[in-house]
């Protein structure tokens, strides 16, 4: 239980703005943030550092969000479209709305990087594509100025 505590504690923040960026939707994003928990805790998995245990928790958490995005459930739920976190300020939220707009593959190799502070190489594996181009991030950056 202690370490549920401390997963929430150092990872609970990363994870729901990373659901965030997946859903649109604040409360979904929560409820993605509890169910990775949950699996931390039935799991109970063994980590080497602390940067493996942040990466499993995020891999958790996009797997949760792909799935909740498949379901017929989300598809049929209208998501508001002005939406704001009370935290971000107006330049964060015109940048992050741009970020919402991209197609979900370049979406989440920009908040991985941006947000997150991943590399290319850790988001390549987290996301579990070998090689990830650097054109996708390229892509999705220049979709994204394009935007702003």
């Amino acid at each position: 239980m202690e370490t549920v505590a401390h997963a929430l504690k150092f990872y609970g923040n990363t994870i729901v703005r990373l659901s965030y960026s997946y859903l649109h939707n604040l409360s979904d994003a929560e409820d993605v943030l509890q169910d990775t928990l949950l699996s931390f805790m039935r799991n109970k998995p063994a980590f080497s550092c602390p940067e493996h245990e942040k990466a499993w928790l995020m891999h958790v958490a996009i797997n949760l969000c792909k799935n909740k995005l498949k379901s017929s459930w989300f598809k049929t739920i209208a998501i508001p479209e002005n939406l704001q976190i009370e935290s971000i300020t107006h330049e964060e939220s015109e940048v992050l709305e741009a970020v919402h707009t991209l197609p979900v593959k370049y979406r989440e190799v920009v908040h991985l990087y941006y947000y997150e502070g991943y590399s290319t190489f850790e988001i390549s594996s987290l996301l579990q594509k070998k090689n990830l181009r650097y054109v996708t991030f390229c892509i999705g950056q220049e979709i994204c100025s394009k935007k702003t």
